[in-house]
């Protein structure tokens, strides 16, 4: 196995890790680290990949999404709210900084405006199939 495929499984496994850990603490958010982690899992082992998304952690987190489906409102919201919550203290943190705040700024409406409308939203129906 190659230096850069233990990489990769290194990086998928830390994915795993921070994303089944921001599933149960509702201050880290669950779904970058598991996009870390498909994507670390695809680039370092196909057993693994397959593995992974066969998981519910994937399954009730990135399937629809990575399926080009969309996400849930509910699952919008939640990545919002915790992106949101996390870019305002660094906002704060960043009071003597005024050009990182408004870069900041520029992301954060970037964020909300590709989860508005960049991210189809997946019908009522289909969010009760997913719960």
């Amino acid at each position: 196995m190659t230096l850069r495929k233990l990489l990769y499984l290194a990086l998928g496994f830390l994915g795993l890790a921070l994303g089944a850990v921001g599933a149960v603490l509702p201050l880290l958010p669950a779904f970058p680290f598991l996009l870390l982690a498909a994507y670390g899992f695809g680039r370092g082992s196909e057993r693994l990949d397959r593995w992974f998304k066969g998981t519910r952690l994937y399954r009730d987190n990135l399937e629809d999404l990575a399926a080009g489906r969309g996400l849930t409102r509910r699952a919008k919201i939640r990545i919002m709210v915790t992106v949101t919550l996390f870019m305002a203290a660094g906002f704060i943190a960043m009071d003597a900084v005024a050009v990182g705040r408004i870069v900041l700024a520029f992301v954060w409406v970037g964020h909300v405006l590709y989860f508005l409308f960049g991210v189809r939203t997946l019908p009522d129906d289909q969010e009760k199939n997913n719960e």
